[in-house]
């Protein structure tokens, strides 16, 4: 496909052939079957190709502007998100009691992944609705559920998540945002908020009807006085219209202009610029983090979905590039003859690179996908946890990598505005920063998940990659398995020094840890794609080297990838102060 969009194949591998997501179905007695999975991610598919790739670049060109206090959004933009809502595809994921198609989050997600190759910038503001409507539908009342829920679950409202301000980024125990109790009405505990609230995409637009914000605030206890850290605070749902029509105390009070993903505003909201902004408390006082985690992490599965589907686009439209090409020639040949750069070993290098974190970065997510799915299963859920930082930043930032590679296959086009390989790379510089920078997830990763677990996901996950070990020596793999045993054993050492150490500077390194861990993680699930691949054979040429390209992209991922894990690990273990004990006046 010369636009870039995922390949159906590619899904069809990897939703069939790998995740056995029919199996699934049919052990939880779903009504759902291949045919209709199948006839969602082709309308998924032409969506995206006649009306989301269409606006691509327009929407890089033309940013969201303010005009008399309302965000004004591209009206292709408002034009793809209608026929999205028309066909009901805010709801594909929530199940039928709620409005619902009850399609599994793997299947819901790799329709909207489909749309993310074609329009990030479009489609995000599709990822927040989703993931507020869920929070509410979790921890809301009855009245609630109904009130705010339920017209973000059809599209007609669309949804935020409020969290970092001004002066409190990632540092969301020192928010100053106040909420002041007003009365007690059908919808719950009403109250008065005052604050201001940064980087909000999706914070304004004229597409919906309405917007609701999830806003976190700190309620004074009976002293008047705001309870420090994170401890105090609560959420509150706060909608730009209120009931009667009336528009609530929410302004826009600017408009962050980024490098990328242009096409979704980003706002600076000011709440209670007056007598305050309405909001109802969700759940009990105290509770808001807590809540707000449950989307979070659903932001941050989505944001590694981003980062692989704009990888993706990058890396297909690099190998279409390297084969149309004509430059150089064969070195080992006396002809004159032209050949397409795609011949060339270090364009191959580039694209095998690219690939191998594109793809494995899809895979990634899709497994996760499948974790949220076996939502009755004690262990998927703790193995998601582990992985969730790790499916937010490998994508993000070795994805990032895939598209500067893509950049390079180019040349001097790449970084041209001509040829959409430069945007991409723009749009998918944000995703190291949204949801959390690499330094917090792997704060999360090692700190909570690991040394605060005590080792007990890790387990899980051992449990796991030893059993595709096992499969993996029975059939033409077993050199790759026995070097992805050993590089296990390195990560049980040095999980075990860092579990077991009161050293300062155990999180130190936490960074290099995260990133040697996701190429443990990775290398793993491509030998397990491996195993897939190497065990089908197919007589139609097109589809024996499609499975062939598997393997030989993971052969690449254990060669020239994998071995870096161990080169981490093995500084981390070390417990070097080289970046802590660095004095600030050094710089």
């Amino acid at each position: 496909m010369k636009n870039g969009l995922i390949e159906q194949a590619d899904l069809n591998f990897l939703i069939y052939d790998w995740l056995n997501i029919e199996d699934f179905l049919i052990k939880n007695n779903s009504e759902i079957d291949r045919e209709t999975i199948d006839a969602f991610l082709d309308l998924s598919h032409k969506l995206a190709r006649d009306h989301f790739l269409p606006h691509f670049k327009k929407s890089d060109q033309i940013e969201p502007y303010l005009e008399d206090g309302q965000v004004r959004v591209l009206k292709e933009i408002a034009q793809a998100l209608k026929r999205y809502t028309e066909l009901g595809m805010f709801s594909a994921g929530f199940s039928e009691s709620l409005g619902g198609m009850g399609f599994p989050s793997t299947i819901a997600n790799a329709a909207y992944t489909i749309l993310a190759t074609a329009n990030g910038s479009t489609i995000g503001y599709s990822l927040l609705t989703v993931a507020n409507a869920r929070l509410i539908s979790k921890f809301g009342s009855e009245e609630q559920i109904k009130q705010f829920a339920l017209p973000q679950i059809n599209g007609k409202w669309f949804g935020t998540m409020c969290l970092s301000e001004p002066q409190a980024g990632s540092g969301l125990g020192d928010i100053k945002t106040k909420a002041t109790f007003e009365e007690k009405d059908e919808l719950g505990d009403c109250y008065r908020l005052k604050g201001n609230k940064m980087w909000i995409s999706g914070g304004d637009q004229d597409i919906s009807e309405n917007i609701i914000h999830l806003v976190l605030a700190k309620a004074p206890n009976k002293d008047g006085i705001l309870t420090a850290g994170t401890a105090g605070i609560s959420l509150f749902i706060v909608p730009k219209f209120l009931r009667d029509g009336r528009k609530n105390d929410v302004t826009v009070a600017g408009l962050n202009h980024k490098m990328g993903n242009r096409g979704i505003s980003n706002c600076l909201l000011n709440f209670g610029e007056g007598e305050g902004a309405k909001g109802w408390l969700v759940g009990e006082l105290g509770h808001g983090l807590r809540q707000m985690f449950m989307m979070m992490n659903e932001a941050r599965i989505g944001v590694g979905f981003g980062g692989a589907a704009v990888a993706y686009r990058g890396h297909k439209l690099a190998v279409n590039y390297a084969k149309e090409r004509l430059q150089g020639r064969d070195i080992y040949k006396r002809d004159d003859k032209v050949i397409p750069i795609i011949e060339h070993s270090d364009v191959k290098r580039m694209l095998l690179a690219s690939k191998s974190y594109a793809e494995g970065s899809l895979a990634l997510c899709l497994y996760c996908s499948k974790l949220v799915d076996e939502v009755n299963n004690v262990d998927s859920q703790k193995l998601l946890s582990l992985l969730t930082p790790v499916a937010k930043t490998f994508p993000a930032e070795f994805g990032l990598l895939a598209n500067d590679l893509a950049i390079q296959v180019h040349g001097g086009y790449g970084y041209t505005r001509d040829f959409d390989v430069e945007q991409l790379y723009r749009d998918n510089r944000l995703n190291p920063i949204h949801e959390g920078t690499t330094g917090i997830q792997s704060l999360d990763l090692l700190g909570r998940k690991i040394i605060g677990d005590s080792g007990e996901s890790l387990k899980i996950f051992t449990k796991r990659v030893l059993k595709t070990c096992d499969q993996a020596i029975q059939i033409n793999l077993k050199s790759d398995a026995s070097y992805l045993l050993e590089v296990m054993k390195n990560l049980e050492r040095v999980c075990d020094i860092l579990i077991n150490s009161k050293d300062n500077n155990t999180l130190a390194n936490s960074s290099a840890f995260l990133t040697g861990f996701g190429h443990i993680v990775v290398g793993w699930l491509w030998l397990d794609m491996a195993i897939v691949a190497l065990s089908q054979k197919d007589e139609d040429q097109y589809v024996q080297s499609f499975l062939n390209g598997k393997i030989a992209t993971s052969r690449y991922f254990f060669e020239c990838e994998l071995p870096k894990a161990d080169m981490l690990l093995n500084f981390v273990a070390k417990k070097s102060d080289v970046v802590s004990s660095v004095k600030t006046e050094f710089f």
